[in-house]
Order: structure tokens, then sequence, then C-alpha cells
């Protein structure tokens, strides 16, 4: 895959965006400095100093439904890439549906934009933001969320921005080439076993409503399977929170 290194930027996903019509494979946009990167939901994602900020553009096949769950394969390549830069005693989670967790700290988080008009998706930005040298003031993050943390200060090792892609590349090629070959099947399975809290109890809510229940699983389409008092959920979009926090 081709890489375009900037020096500075707004937004690697918003300069993925201007750059659909240029390229013609996929490309890794990768940025030494961030200016306004932002998280799901339109929230502001904090890019410090020697953080990763960059994003995948690719021409994938399928309408939206299909596209989605390559959020699978970019968290299954971020748990690869720094499980090998935190070492085997760091304990690294994926948590539905976009974060990636270090010692119980959020590391790093995905977000997903498509370009296209109607029901089409002609290009995808897959951008990924990981706290490989700072993390964000705790004040920063909402009421509930998860402390955010860094590579460096919960494990003491120091990671280039450059570093890091060499290893993030690879690995998300791996995971989307098994996706392609043997469908979302291998991709789910694999995901929950690297699942935050699986069996545990979590809340989640949406703009309007909020369950808590055992957290079961995600279904064939990625979906959250919420085992509650009231019956079974299956919940294609929230936000997750555990207990105690």
């Amino acid at each position: 895959m081709a890489r375009h290194v900037l020096g500075r930027v707004d937004s690697t996903n918003a300069e993925a965006q201007r750059l659909a019509g240029q390229l013609s494979g996929p490309t890794w946009i990768m940025a030494r400095q961030q200016t306004a990167g932002r998280g799901r939901r339109g929230r502001d994602w904090s890019t410090g100093a020697g953080n990763f900020a960059a994003s995948l553009l690719l021409r994938p096949q399928g309408g939206p439904a299909q596209v989605a769950k390559l959020s699978f394969v970019a968290a299954l390549a971020l748990d690869e890439a720094l499980t090998a830069v935190c070492g085997p005693f760091a304990r690294i989670a994926i948590k539905w549906p976009n974060d990636v967790l270090l010692n119980g700290g959020k590391v790093a988080g995905i977000l997903l934009e498509s370009i296209g008009s109607g029901q089409g998706v002609d290009a995808l930005a897959i951008g990924i933001g990981v706290n490989l040298a700072e993390a964000p003031h705790p004040d920063s993050v909402e009421p509930g969320a998860m402390a955010p943390v860094s590579v460096l200060a919960e494990t003491g090792h120091a990671v280039t921005q450059d570093d890091f892609l060499d290893l993030l590349a690879p690995s998300f090629d791996h995971w989307l080439r098994q996706m392609q070959t043997y469908g979302f099947d291998p991709i789910r399975t694999a995901w929950l076993a690297r699942a935050a809290k699986l069996g545990e109890t979590i809340t989640a809510r949406t703009g309007r409503d909020s369950w808590t229940g055992r957290f079961d699983g995600i279904d064939e389409t990625g979906a959250l399977i919420l085992q509650t008092a009231e019956g079974q959920k299956i919940i294609p979009a929230a936000d997750v929170f555990f207990e105690g926090g």
C-alpha cells in the first residue's frame, strides 16, 4: 500500500477525503501533527506530540453494512501492532465498537468515514489514532468514559510514528485478506478472543436509550449482543460503559 506522510494537517480522514479522487489504490495518509482530529459522533480527538494519526483510504466492495465490518479488521491490526510494541506483560483488549485498551485505559481509537452518495460507498477513510507518547488530560474526556493512557507512560517503550505504521500496515493487510478470502467469521472469532469484558456486565447507551446486561458477543453483522433483564438485545450502534467507569 502507498504512503503519504504529511508534516501537519487538520485531520487525516479529512485529507483522505480530499485526496480520494486522485488516488487509485489503497493509501496510508499519516501526519506528524494533527490539529483537528475527530472521533465518533463528532467528538474531538486530541493528538499530542509524537502520537500516531493516520488514515487508510480504500475503495471497498459492498454496501455500508459490509464496509462497517472493516472497523473490526482495523481493531485486530491495532491489537497486533500494540502487542508488538508494548511487550508480553501489557494488557491489551478491544472495546466495542472502536477502541483499543491498554492496561484498562483507552490508548487508541478508530473512525470510519465513507465517501459516496446514497447507499453507495465510493471510498472509505479508516482513521486511527494512538497515544504513543502522551495521553490527553483525564479532564478532557466526557464523564464515564475510559481514562486515556499512552504507550510510553504505561510501558516505558518509546515508539516512533513511522515504526508503528511499519507494524500496523502489514497487519491490517493480513486481516483484510482474511476477510476477503473467508468472510467475516474468522474476523469475528479473532475479535471475540480479544474483547474487553466479554461475559461481564456492561452498559450500552445511545442518544435516547440505555441498556445494562451481560456482554454476550457480537453477531454476524458486528452488532453488540446484550443479555438484559428484559431479554436479549441486538444493538448495532452505541457507546459502551463498564461498571465502575
